[in-house]
């Protein structure tokens, strides 16, 4: 999320092997030499996008003046987004150049194609991502350029002067963890090569909103805002909070919540408007104890009154805050909060709408028509042309924010995860269609911040979390929802200390990897039951650091704000061994370990001597290889350290040993999982993007592959797929990891490398040729095969083929053939190939229109299959196997019937089809004949012969195919013939993985008499009528009449 770096691209890296740093408690020789690991071996790999198209939150939006349909908005964490119809589809733009949190975008007026971006919103949650400064397009987003202000953190508003695109402002909040002097207004008079800082009030305030004078760009309007997060807590408001004004250009500035009628206590978050129709009208919604609202000047901020004080403006103040003037009428203003506001008498009386999703945080009215604008909430963006009254959809962007994730045993089976700021999902990692779209995910146990738990002999038993403790029971077959909170005593609006046990905002919900009737859930205690949450037992103490100090109210000198995400000394990440059974660990949001070996009973601190005290554990992985052994990712950035944090131990505890070599030193980690079927293999999350490892945590190289810059919240491994949770961009996954466990003892030094294909399913479902804008990324459909070329030239010969085991071919494709169903692409590097595990079909020829038939070939039915790679005579074999769909009806035997069933059904058409395809051939002859010697009395018989044999081969083909067919519903008023009623039993058969009915088997034995008595016919015609048409010819010297074989 928080990167001003383009993506990394795939470069060659071998890993040298390195003795563990200084920060292991005690070290340990290595005992194996390193393998070194090239990419581009791997580099056919890819992550699919699965979903889901529901928006995650947008404090950053905007239209273009002029341009109707033409809207932006920046992501939570999802980069920069595009649409150029109305909201019906967003695409992009930010890819390959940036990504992770957007704060603000804005667009030159005098120049729409030149956009500034800053990094890093001002919605200050406890999972809250930092940018990496200003970025800046000048072809409307094609390609970016980094412009400065790396260190800004939090960018909330970038204003550009409306006659020139070089002169531009950045608000600039800054660290929201700890105090630094990069914050404040800075300007830039070059189009952001250089930045000057004009308001700086303290190192502890930075500037949260700015606004030009409409009418005067020499005058400008900010905010400075007073506001830290730290692990436990969040403060807004204080000294530095005010309201400033400048009339030269924002080169100084004026305090001006001093003057008459601002509140003169402590001041918090301040939102600030000026109406394009009458500059002396400003607006300033306020944060204030007592005296909070909104407030106007009429004389451009000299005094002040309060308008309206209501709470519906300004609860929750940090959050919200913002102010909007309507660009044609001095008297409406909106205010943005849960709801958005409008008044339409200068802000005395307001009336409440919702956007779509609700949780309102920036709004764009464009300057010429009022009523068209564009709102950024929790749930994206949407759009309207009418004002307000509706709006555009949000499920058309993924752009969602998760927090864990995990996995059921269905087929296919589904990815549980929740979205913040909207519910859990369960969603299938593939579909019976096309795409993944909204009927293939639905909502599940739990809330916003869950982590959720499938009991494992029941895929639709589902238990999930959510803030202040709450617990959830789903049972998904009888749609029954029961509560099951350890301690039902509801904390909302009190800190910490009043809690019984606190749990917090994300606390861990696990089943027993051995024991599928216990289930644990964990606060600063671990509690399990055993009987689906009827009761809970107690298995230990206070497991964290239990510190008063931070086990306070949480929000500041203004406003208190308590859900339980500043909720303290708490379990945050825990795991059983998959080896052991009540093999358990625990880590503290606080910084502690802890490990127990008997279930529960006792506990064991075994926290790293060398880790800085207070790291937030984020992430425990017991490993499948070695009892003692043992992963741990943690954070520290919400103390103003971003570095990552990654340890490992062999001994359960006894010593640790940091392995983060390769990392970079701001991309803190969130989560490591090990590879269950490949020891030494393991993946890191961090906050921007992916990395491997290949020894063992020794060295971690970039794992980001086509993956968008995105912060990574969680990891998990399924039927060796790589399953990622973001932070702004949804759910992504690598279907094939098999690749990465090949890779031992192979070198990019090999001229062909081909891998063995992953088990695949003969099921349903495919793939678009390009993926849909709206909706996930299915999985292709067949055996999906990885292989390597290390060079390439356009004279190289490069074949695969797929056959039996007996060496029978289905398929074979190469990349010199000019058939495209058999074309072969090939590149350097790693190659991906999908075989749809269909033999030969039948011939379509050109023209043809059918109904309702399939001249497809049979899928090949579950077994042992062999992929042959052959590069310049040179071959490479693997074998591979394809399964039964496990939903499936039909036995393994069943399929075969069908196979062969469908298979003779294509070759009696395509038998037909080449028939026809000579008759025509032959037609073509004979007309050309006949018009040659029309006029030549020697030829007359044999032109009137000619005319006859047409007509003959003419009925055989109107036999076997529909003639006058010429478009696609004229099969409609022209009866369907012979092959095509064939190629529709195909259809019929097809469906599904059933062998055909005994009245499909009666039909076909018809259909297909039918069609061999017109073949025999042709080949009578051939053998007798051609025979002896072309002795004559032969009398007459002419030249034979040519059939094709």
């Amino acid at each position: 999320m928080k990167t001003s770096y383009p993506r990394i691209s795939l470069v060659l890296l071998i890993f040298a092997l390195l003795p563990f740093n200084s920060f292991a408690q005690k070290r340990k020789k290595s005992t194996h030499s390193p393998v070194p690991v090239h990419e581009e071996l791997y580099s056919s790999l890819e992550y699919r996008l699965i979903g889901p198209f529901r928006g995650g939150r947008s404090a950053a939006v905007t239209g273009v003046s002029g341009e109707s349909n033409l809207f932006y908005f920046g992501a939570a964490g999802g980069g920069v987004w595009k649409t150029s119809n109305g909201g019906r589809e967003w695409e992009n733009i930010s890819d390959g150049f940036f990504g992770g949190s957007i704060g603000a975008i804005e667009v030159a007026k005098s120049d729409p194609n030149v956009i500034y971006v800053g990094g890093g919103e001002k919605t200050l949650r406890g999972n809250v991502s930092s940018g990496y400064g200003v970025w800046k397009t000048e072809n409307a987003g094609k390609t970016w350029s980094s412009v400065g202000l790396e260190n800004s953190k939090h960018i909330p508003r970038i204003r550009i002067h409306p006659a020139d695109s070089d002169i531009v402002y950045a608000a600039v909040l800054g660290d929201i963890y700890k105090p630094n002097k990069d914050r404040g207004v800075y300007k830039s008079i070059d189009g952001g090569k250089n930045w000057k800082k004009t308001l700086f009030v303290n190192d502890q305030a930075g500037a949260v909103d700015l606004v030009f004078d409409p009418n005067n760009p020499r005058i400008l309007y900010a905010s400075t805002w007073r506001a830290q997060r730290t692990p436990y807590s969040l403060s807004s408001g204080g000294e530095g909070s005010a309201l400033w004004k400048s009339t030269d250009s924002g080169e100084t500035w004026t305090a001006i919540s001093k003057n008459e009628g601002f509140p003169k206590d402590t001041l918090g978050i301040i939102g600030v408007t000026v109406s394009p129709k009458n500059s002396d009208r400003v607006w300033a919604i306020v944060e204030n104890k007592e005296k909070g609202g909104l407030y106007r000047s009429d004389d451009g901020g000299q005094k002040w009154t309060q308008v309206n004080s209501e709470r519906k403006l300004r609860q929750r103040a940090w959050y919200y805050t913002r102010v909007y003037a309507d660009t044609e009428d001095e008297n409406v203003v909106y205010v943005l909060n849960v709801n958005y506001h409008k008044s339409t008498n200068g802000g005395k009386s307001f009336d409440t709408y919702n956007a779509p999703h609700g949780d309102h945080h920036d709004l764009w009215i464009a300057p010429e028509n009022s009523n068209r604008m564009i709102i950024g909430d929790d749930g994206g963006a949407q759009i309207s042309y009418d004002g307000g009254k509706t709006w555009s959809t949000y499920y058309n962007q993924p752009t969602a924010q998760f927090y864990r994730v995990t996995t059921d045993n269905s087929f296919p089976y589904r990815i549980y995860a929740a979205q913040q700021d909207n519910s859990t999902i369960r969603i299938n990692h593939r579909s019976d269609g096309y795409s993944i779209g909204d009927e293939d995910w639905e909502e599940t146990a739990g809330g916003e911040s869950a982590w959720i738990a499938v009991d494992p002999k029941d895929n639709d038993i589902v238990y999930g979390g959510s803030y202040d403790g709450f617990l959830t029971r789903v049972n998904h077959k009888t749609n029954s929802v029961r509560g099951i909170n350890v301690w039902p005593d509801n904390p909302m609006g009190a800190g910490a200390e009043a809690m019984k046990y606190r749990f917090q905002w994300n606390f861990p919900i696990i089943f027993s990897k051995h024991n599928p009737k216990k289930l644990y859930t964990f606060s600063n205690h671990v509690h399990v039951t055993e009987n689906e949450g009827q009761s809970w037992k107690l298995l230990s103490g206070d497991l964290t650091r239990n510190d008063p100090s931070k086990l306070v109210s949480s929000g500041g000198p203004i406003t208190q704000d308590n859900t339980s995400v500043e909720y303290y000394c708490t379990i945050f990440a825990a795991n059983e061994s998959p080896l052991t059974e009540g093999l358990l660990w625990v880590g503290s949001d606080d910084g502690l370990i802890h490990v127990s070996k008997n279930g529960g009973e006792s506990w064991e601190n075994v926290t790293p001597m060398s880790m800085p005290e207070w790291s937030m554990i984020n992430s425990i992985e017991p490993s499948a290889f070695d009892e003692g052994t043992c992963y741990v990712a943690a954070t520290r950035y919400k103390l103003g350290d971003f570095q990552p944090y990654l340890y490992k131990t062999t001994d359960y505890g006894k010593t640790w040993a940091k392995i983060t070599n390769g990392i970079h030193n701001e991309h803190f980690t969130r989560v490591v999982r090990e590879d269950p079927k490949r020891k030494g293999l393991l993946y890191a999350g961090t906050e921007t993007g992916m990395y491997v490892s290949f020894d063992d945590g020794t060295n971690w190289k970039s794992f980001q592959l086509n993956l968008p810059i995105v912060p990574i919240t969680d990891l998990t491994i399924k039927d060796d797929n790589l399953i990622v949770a973001t932070q702004g961009r949804s759910l992504w996954i690598i279907d094939d990891l098999t690749v990465l466990h090949q890779l031992e003892g192979k070198g990019n030094n090999q001229k062909a490398v081909l891998f063995q294909p992953k088990e695949s399913y003969r099921t349903k479902g495919s793939t678009r040729k390009e993926p849909s804008k709206t909706s996930g990324q299915n999985h292709p459909n067949g055996v999906i095969t990885h292989f390597f070329l290390k060079d390439i030239s356009d004279d190289d010969s490069i074949a695969l083929t797929y056959t039996t085991m007996r060496g029978d071919t289905l398929a074979t494709y190469n990349n010199t053939t000019k058939e495209k169903d058999k074309k072969l692409e090939v590149k350097k590097g790693g190659n991906t190939h999908v075989w749809n595990t269909r033999g030969k079909g039948a011939e379509k020829l050109e023209g043809m229109i059918l109904w309702w038939a399939n001249l497809d070939g049979a899928k090949a039915v579950p077994g042992n299959y062999k992929v042959h790679l052959n590069v310049n005579g040179v071959n490479h074999s693997q074998e591979f196997v394809i399964l039964p769909d496990p939903r499936a009806e039909a036995s393994v035997e069943d399929m075969q019937m069908q196979f062969d069933f469908i298979a003779d059904i294509n070759k009696t058409v395509d038998k037909a089809h080449q028939s026809i395809k000579k008759i025509r051939n032959i037609t073509t002859q004979l007309e050309a004949f006949s018009k040659q010697y029309a006029d030549n009395d020697e030829t007359k018989a044999l032109v009137e012969k000619a005319k006859k044999m047409k007509e003959k081969f003419g009925e055989v083909e109107k036999a076997l195919y529909q003639t006058q067919n010429k478009s696609g519903q004229d099969p409609l008023n022209f009866p369907i013939k012979l092959t095509n009623k064939l190629g529709h039993l195909n259809s019929l058969v097809a469906i599904d993985d059933f062998p055909p009915t005994e009245q499909d088997i009666e039909v076909k034995n018809e259909l297909t008499e039918q069609i061999n008595e017109q073949l025999s016919t042709f080949d009578a015609l051939i053998s007798k009528e051609i025979k002896d048409f072309n002795a004559e010819f032969n009398q007459l010297k002419l030249n034979y009449l040519f059939v094709e074989d």
